[in-house]
């Protein structure tokens, strides 16, 4: 995969000498070629590729914190109580009703 991007990243590198060494080219239409032609479509590239690599990490972190979790469960004893973890059970002001 790094080849691919290398290889191309030095094509528009070529590219972009050859602009900005052109009798009527430009040395800012030389950093728009290595930008358009190499730079962005090889970010998009890269991004892409690197999909599988990303997820494998976000379901490895996932696990190793579901591992933690169950650790932590394991090892304290669990309440049947709804305000065990002193969180209110309800509203703390009740709703206000006309009379009829």
């Amino acid at each position: 995969m790094y080849l691919v991007l290398i290889a191309w990243i030095y094509v528009a590198f070529m590219m972009a000498v050859a602009e900005a060494t052109s009798p009527v080219g430009s040395l800012l239409g030389a950093v728009f070629t290595f930008l358009l032609y190499g730079v962005l479509p090889m970010s998009v590239v890269a991004y892409i590729m690197g999909t599988p690599a990303r997820r494998r990490a976000i379901k490895a972190q996932e696990a190793a914190e579901r591992e933690q979790a169950l650790a932590s469960t394991s090892q304290s004893p669990v309440s049947a109580a709804p305000d065990a973890h002193c969180e209110a059970s309800g509203d703390a002001v009740a709703p206000v009703r006309k009379e009829p």
